[in-house]
Parts: C-alpha cells; structure tokens; sequence
C-alpha cells in the first residue's frame, strides 16, 4: 500500500454532526502504531477528542497490532496524544464546554513527509431532521449524476 492511498475517513462525522472550524493536528504514535497505519488498519469509528489540562486527545480510536510486533506491541485502543498549537488548543477547550459542540475526528492520513495526521473538527448535534435532509441531498446529488451519465 502507498502512502498517498492511506486516507481513513469518519463517515458518521458529516452525517451526525455540522462542523464549524477544522483543525490539522500530529499525533503522538509509538513505532508499531504507525506502521499499522500505513499499512491502513486503523479505524475512527465511535471516536472523540477532549481537552485535560491543556491537551487534546483522542479516545478509542482503533489501530490494529502491528503484524510483526513483539511483546512491546501497543494497546489497539489506547489514548493519543493530539498536536497542536495553543491557540488551537484554546479554541477548541473553549468550544467543547459549551453546550452542543463536541470535537469530532474527522479523517486521518499520512502527509506527503510521511507523517500520520488527523483533521478534527468543531460540531454541533444534527437533529433527526437535518440527518433526513442530508439523505435527500445526497440521494438527489445521486439521482442527478445518474441523469448526467446516461447522455
């Protein structure tokens, strides 16, 4: 698998969520993590981030144990440490105690220097009917493209 080809997205993120701002942070990975992802067996499903004591987080994120790992193979769903700037940091402790908003990953990828990223994002709760208006979107972006096809 090439590097470019490592690109795991959370699909419930757009769906349950409005995001507001999104934010590029680092993630602090032991050796066997990162080999793991590369090879794309990571998984952000039912995940979050949090904020404690000026650092950002991310909880239950899923990497797979590295294949060739020994005895000093990691905890496949261990907390992260995220990477970011402080002002980054403020904002995002800021936003997550107000009511309604919760710091949500959205995808994880491999930068071009070959190192693992993760965008996160500032959401807000969908209610039922906003989630019933983003299937009718996406089902009329569908039905439209089928039209355009044809032709």
């Amino acid at each position: 698998m090439n590097l470019k080809d490592v690109n795991i997205k959370n699909k419930r993120a757009t769906f349950d969520y409005a995001i507001s701002d999104k934010f590029t942070a680092g993630i602090v990975l032991t050796g066997t993590e990162i080999k793991s992802i590369r090879q794309g067996k990571a998984s952000l499903a039912d995940t979050y981030c949090y904020v404690s004591n000026g650092e950002v987080w991310i909880k239950n994120m899923y990497v797979a144990e590295y294949f060739y790992g020994t005895y000093n193979n990691h905890s496949t769903r261990r907390d992260r440490k995220l990477l970011l700037t402080k002002k980054e940091i403020r904002k995002l402790e800021k936003s997550g105690k107000e009511t309604g908003f919760t710091i949500v990953p959205m995808r994880l990828f491999i930068n071009e220097k070959g190192l693992a990223k993760l965008v996160i994002g500032i959401g807000r709760g969908k209610k039922e009917y906003d989630k019933r208006q983003s299937i009718k979107e996406r089902e009329d972006k569908r039905s439209m493209a089928r039209l355009f096809e044809k032709r």
